[in-house]
């Protein structure tokens, strides 16, 4: 989606929300370390049993999502040891779930064992299998992406250049 086409003329978005997307979360370790903070996972130890993640690559990946502002630090202290700090959500984390679970679902759709997926999500409300669905903000059911055009959002630069043309 780096570059979009207006008319018959290709426009090169080079603000796009997804390469910056990527350039924060766009590795499997990030992603894991995410996946357990989504299912309450909050401790350093915790989340390296059940990520695999080596030590400093586990280290490393908390500290940028905090310093992204997708994690935030919580001192505790157990009885008799030193304090440590957990690693909780905020809103901007928790702003990433359907995310997860779109990847998740679509892991479940082309990549599960033949007995099917590993884990199911439900509604905790009334045990529900949880959908995904697009809309448009009419209401309107969204089948996929032939059903969507790409248009400058105010973040486009006016006069911006557009791929193979002089912006003129």
């Amino acid at each position: 989606m780096g570059q979009v086409s207006l008319g018959n003329m290709p426009f090169r978005v080079d603000n796009c929300s997804i390469e910056r997307t990527l350039g924060i979360v766009g590795e499997k370790w990030t992603f894991l370390v995410l996946r357990e903070a989504f299912s309450g996972v909050r401790r350093f130890a915790d989340m390296q049993a059940a990520t695999g993640a080596p030590r400093q690559v586990l280290s490393a990946r908390l500290t940028r999502l905090v310093e992204e502002g997708l994690l935030r630090k919580v001192p505790y202290r157990e009885p008799g040891q030193r304090q440590r700090d957990e690693y909780r959500l905020t809103q901007m984390g928790l702003d990433l779930y359907p995310i997860m679970v779109a990847l998740m679902h679509w892991g479940d759709r082309y990549l599960s064992d033949p007995d099917g997926p590993p884990l199911l999500l439900t509604h905790r409300g009334c045990g529900a299998p949880v959908e995904q669905r697009f809309r448009c903000a009419d209401g309107h059911e969204i089948a996929g992406p032939h059903e969507v055009t790409p248009v400058p959002g105010p973040g486009t630069p006016l006069g911006a250049p557009r791929a193979g043309g002089t912006g003129d």
